[in-house]
Formats: structure tokens, sequence, C-alpha cells
């Protein structure tokens, strides 16, 4: 990965307590990417800082991780969807194109992916990096790749 990283909420350890300012600015760090790829351990934060980003974006529904389902679809607002990918027990390219990747990623909706690292060749341009590390159970740092 890149070392231009930069943090969010000016480097400080976040908690839960913070997600929603951390949420705000990636979003307008964002600008138009609707792809987001995040990277992070199991157990890091993923689908925490993800439910997160939902909320600001108008999602009301309870979200869960799609460890299982592999793909997870939330109303956002009238007309919007935002698709929240766990890539973690795909196993090859195959896969990724048989769960309609070039569908969701061409949809112009938001789609969030965790375990990115799976996408290989697959990986579109022009997408918003996230980094999350945890620092102690209970705080993590995120950083994002700038435009």
């Amino acid at each position: 990965m890149p070392s231009d990283w930069q943090s969010v909420l000016g480097g400080k350890s976040l908690s839960l307590g913070a997600l929603d300012d951390a949420a705000k600015e990636l979003l307008e760090h964002a600008g138009e990417r609707k792809v987001w790829l995040l990277f992070g351990e199991m157990g890091s934060g993923k689908t925490t800082l993800i439910k997160a980003i939902a909320n600001r974006l108008n999602v009301k529904e309870t979200m869960s991780s799609p460890t299982f389902s592999i793909v997870n679809e939330y109303a956002a607002g009238i007309g919007h969807s935002i698709f929240h990918m766990d890539l973690y027990r795909l196993k090859n390219e195959r896969e990724l194109i048989d769960i309609g990747l070039d569908e969701y990623f061409g949809s112009k909706e938001f789609c969030f992916v965790e375990w990115p690292e799976k996408l290989g060749r697959l990986t579109p341009e022009g997408t918003m990096q996230v980094r999350i590390s945890p620092v102690d159970p209970h705080h993590r740092t995120i950083e994002y790749l700038p435009l």
C-alpha cells in the first residue's frame, strides 16, 4: 500500500464516540469516489466504521456484517442504496465475478469493501482507501489516501 496516508481527526486515537466525526471527515475527503476499500485486521472495526458512515448517508436499517452473505444492501435515502461487502471468505477471481462485482461497482452507489486485498486485479481505479489500526481494545487510528 502507498505510504502517503493521511490521518483522520488530526491523527488522534479514536474511541467509538468519535466515529461520527471520523465518518463525516472521510465522506468530505472522498469527494465523488463511491467505492471504498477498508483495510484492517480482523476485529479492527471496519464494520463499525461502515455503520457510522452509512448513518451519515441516511441508512436507517440495522446493519450487520456480511461475512456469510458476502454482500448486504441497505436503502440510503430515497432511491439510493449502499452495498456492504465482506470478501474474506472468497477464494478466487471467479467467485468475485459470480457475486456480480462489476454490477455493484458500476451502480454509482456507495460500495464499502472489507478485505479488498481479495480483489487483486479486479480492484477498480479511483477508490477511497481507508486503513483502520487498533491502538488498544477501545481506540483506533483511521487513515485514508487523499485524492
